[in-house]
């Protein structure tokens, strides 16, 4: 067992927190702690309520850089869904400093972990969210994109003032998925306090993964990837472009139906947030599918493997964070953890969403903000070509003609660097480019800090 201390550690002195010291149950210390680069010293779970009236709290993990924390700036993470939790996947399975083993016995080190580079603020939001809990249990039914923001904004004043260290220090925020939509909001909110605050918050750029961007073209390059990479029949792909309007946020029955067909029919017991991925076996020999995606549970079907992915992560992820040691040790006041189990209840009471983001991309363009969006080439369910039809509306010059990009010699994914924005393909990467392709993510972590184009060697 690892015993951190909220008192000190790699900051130096004192915290003025009222995050507690963290015992992390079951470290693998052969790893080992103190000798591995990239393991912090310091990390420090807690709350923020960012509504006294009806006791809305939200839950954070910092952890902080394991080498010259005092110099490097904080980078918050975001998942989304909405309804994945960023501890279990961000923090657990992607970009912080440990994994979880396979019987969710214990964490090993992440080699590749950002926080070499950064200090690491993982944040769950909405409440109701991984740890995050409202005494209001209504709340789960009235959530949205904009009080989503508009807490996580207050979250993050709130947290400034508790480690006040941070103030005036860089801020970048990331994240993936329908953090594509969290993210540039949060940028948004945080633009506009800072217009009439004398104590702005230093927000330098946004960078997001395969994100959630714009409902038309998002959804017709995802019709269009599914045919493109022979998932769908050539009849199912024009019946879907012909019935589906795409700018909706509830298609038609029709256009409902044609979408279960494809997936349920057509597509195949396959991860649709890495098409090229194995399912996830059960030892009962059951298949289990990421994330509900309302695929047929079939037997398993041999899949290439992808080297060093492991397509159980999110079971191991549950399972951990609802042992009472674990919780416990997070000081969590939240008895049960789901992962992605909020999704279905979420996405159908979620009472508002911007039908595109490109508007705010204008604004944080306008701002001189950084803004980096990557995506993962096997991801179909925001799939690349549907970050490249949405990000094509802005009609931005090019800088930088579209190039490959390398890690270790070899390619890594492509790129194109236009006035105001960067976009970066992940090669062989799914929807979680940081899980399946650790590595190349790092590097382009790496990139977007120092603000310079991907290596083209």
């Amino acid at each position: 067992m690892a015993y951190v201390n909220s008192n000190g550690g790699a900051t130096g002195g004192k915290s003025n927190s009222k995050a507690l010291a963290l015992e992390i149950p079951n470290i693998d210390d052969n790893s080992t702690y103190n000798v591995v680069s990239g393991v912090p010293s310091h990390l420090l779970p807690s709350y923020v309520t960012v509504n006294k009236a009806v006791g809305r709290a939200l839950f954070y993990w910092l952890t902080e850089s394991a080498h010259s924390p005092l110099s490097k700036p904080l980078v918050v993470w975001l998942n989304g869904g909405p309804g994945c939790s960023s501890v279990a996947y961000g923090a657990s399975e992607e970009i912080g400093p440990f994994r979880i083993n396979k019987t969710a016995s214990g964490l090993y080190l992440n080699k590749f972990s950002w926080n070499t580079e950064a200090n690491l603020l993982f944040l769950e939001t909405p409440a109701g969210v991984g740890f995050s809990y409202s005494n209001r249990s209504s709340d789960l039914y009235d959530t949205g994109d904009r009080r989503t923001a508009k807490e996580s904004l207050e979250f993050l004043i709130q947290w400034l003032d508790r480690f006040p260290r941070y103030k005036g220090r860089e801020v970048y925020l990331t994240g993936e998925s329908y953090a594509g939509h969290y993210v540039p909001q949060l940028a948004n909110e945080i633009m506009a306090y800072n217009a009439n605050s004398k104590h702005p918050i230093a927000l330098k750029g946004i960078m997001v993964g395969n994100a959630v961007t714009d409902n038309y073209y998002d959804n017709l390059g995802t019709v269009t990837y599914w045919w493109s990479h022979a998932m769908i029949s050539d009849k199912t792909y024009r019946q879907l472009i012909n019935t589906c309007d795409f700018k909706r946020q509830k298609e038609s029955d029709e256009c409902e139906s044609l979408y279960s067909y494809a997936m349920d029919q057509e597509f195949g017991n396959i991860d649709q947030y890495n098409i090229y991925a194995p399912p996830c076996n059960n030892s009962d020999g059951s298949t289990f599918t990421r994330r509900n995606m309302r695929l047929p549970h079939r037997s398993h079907r041999i899949f290439r493997q992808i080297s060093g992915y492991d397509p159980c992560t999110e079971k191991y992820a549950e399972t951990y964070y609802n042992r009472p040691d674990v919780q416990k040790a997070l000081h969590a006041n939240k008895p049960e953890f789901l992962t992605s189990g909020l999704l279905a209840v979420l996405n159908r009471n979620w009472n508002d969403t911007d039908v595109s983001i490109l508007p705010i991309y204008r604004k944080m363009f306008a701002g001189g903000l950084r803004v980096w969006v990557f995506s993962g080439d096997v991801d179909s369910v925001v799939p690349v070509t549907a970050t490249r039809y949405s990000l094509a509306q802005l009609k931005l010059t090019t800088k930088i003609p579209w190039y490959p990009w390398y890690v270790k010699k070899q390619v890594g994914g492509w790129t194109e660097v236009y006035e105001g924005l960067t976009f970066a393909t992940v090669r062989g990467a799914g929807h979680e480019v940081p899980l399946f392709k650790p590595r190349a993510a790092l590097q382009l972590f790496k990139s977007f800090l120092r603000g310079q184009p991907l290596p083209k060697s």
